[in-house]
Parts: structure tokens; sequence; C-alpha cells
């Protein structure tokens, strides 16, 4: 992976696997990193980047600063843009419904938009999921059926969250955003193949690294951006 030219990148929902992918590989390319999570003891070596010898260890660097917060709390976001370095934000929320609340991704969202707005940022890449928004038809069958059930209330929280973005006034309209759907998660090591899907295409599986890679470049300028793509 190339290294990037953002200084510092924030990356909100870093203990997740997406989140934990690109916390490593933005450090491992020589940037600074400030964290947002709740149990900064879950911020581990990523097993796809990282490797089987250190996955699951302890991810320290001293270009990592590790904000202890919650995503719906304003002034926990607002401590975690609270770095005048910072070029790029990445969004990889995620959890149990309910665990984390319906409607988490929205509202962790607006927050981070009204706290980058404040901040005057303007760069952020969101992970959704392939069956959101538009992309409904691009989702495997099988997946439906968990979008239809124990999904449900999870993707009325994605859409939600994406039309923070796309709608017309919406809130982060004006931001330069790029909204990722990636299709199938895995714990595959980065390819560096991260494919853009057109609207007719089915989506398949895709390692949580190669979605975390394509995250930062898009921070670096994107030929997607203000726009929703599905990847796989």
């Amino acid at each position: 992976m190339q290294r990037l030219a953002c200084k510092t990148i924030a990356v909100v929902g870093a203990t997740g696997g997406v989140g934990l992918e690109t916390v490593y590989q933005a450090l491992a390319s020589g940037n600074k990193v400030r964290a947002l999570c709740r149990n900064p003891e879950k911020l581990v070596v990523p097993a796809g980047s990282g490797g089987e010898t250190k996955a699951g260890t302890s991810l320290l660097s001293p270009d990592l600063e590790i904000i202890q917060g919650d995503v719906t709390k304003k002034e926990d976001v607002a401590k975690l843009l609270d770095d005048s370095d910072i070029s790029g934000v990445v969004v990889a929320l995620g959890g149990r419904t309910k665990e984390v609340g319906k409607t988490m991704l929205t509202d962790g969202t607006k927050n981070v938009i009204e706290s980058m707005k404040s901040k005057d940022l303007t760069n952020i890449a969101v992970v959704t999921s392939i069956g959101a928004g538009d992309s409904y038809e691009q989702a495997p069958l099988a997946f439906k059926l968990f979008m239809w059930t124990i999904l449900k209330d999870a993707f009325v929280d994605k859409n939600a969250q994406e039309s923070l973005f796309l709608d017309p006034a919406a809130p982060g309209g004006d931001l330069d955003f790029v909204i990722v759907r990636p299709g199938g998660l895995t714990l595959g090591q980065p390819t560096g193949q991260a494919r853009v899907l057109a609207a007719s295409e089915m989506a398949g599986s895709i390692a949580r690294a190669d979605v975390a890679s394509f995250c930062l470049e898009a921070l670096e300028g994107s030929p997607y951006a203000n726009k929703a793509v599905c990847i796989s």
C-alpha cells in the first residue's frame, strides 16, 4: 500500500473488523491515527494485515492516540476531532443492534458530521453495506434473507445513515464523502484489488483489509467522491 499524504487520520468504530484494519494500515503507512472506541482493550492487531502471529495482540504505536468514548456523545466525537492536523475521517461503525441501539449509526454519524463542520474538516469515508440504499438488488439472496430478518433494524439504521449524505439538503452533503458498501466481509489478507461494481453486478466477498485500504485511498481524493459505491 502506498504512503498516504494525510498527516492524521481519525477512525470512528476503531475496534470493529474494518476499523482495526484501517488503524493498522494507516499506522503502517507512516501516518498518525486518532481512534475513538468504547473499549480500548479491543484495539488489537487485525488478522488480515497483521498476520496470524501478531493477530489479537495489543495494537501499540507512538503515532496512535486512543480516545475512549461513545460516538453517540457529541463531546466524545468533538474530543476525537480536536486536532488541527486531521485531514481525513473514516467511519466504520457496526455492532449488534441489541447492544448498540437501533439508531447508533445515524446518531453517531450526525455527531461526526457536525463536529467535522465545526473544525472545517471535509474528507470522510463511511462504511455501510451491500444492500443499503439503491444497492438492494446487488445483495445475494441469502444475504437478503438476513436483511429481512435479524438485520432488519440494522439496515433501517444504515439507510438513515447514508441519507445524511445522499438526501437533498443532507447535513453531510457538502462534505467530500465516499460511502463504501462492501460485499460479504472476510478475514483474509489484503489483496489490493478491491473492485467497484457496476449497478448490474451482484456483490461477492471482500477482505476487511481491502475495504480499509479503499477507504484510506478515498481520503486522498477519489473518482467516487460524493457517491455511494459497492465493492467486492
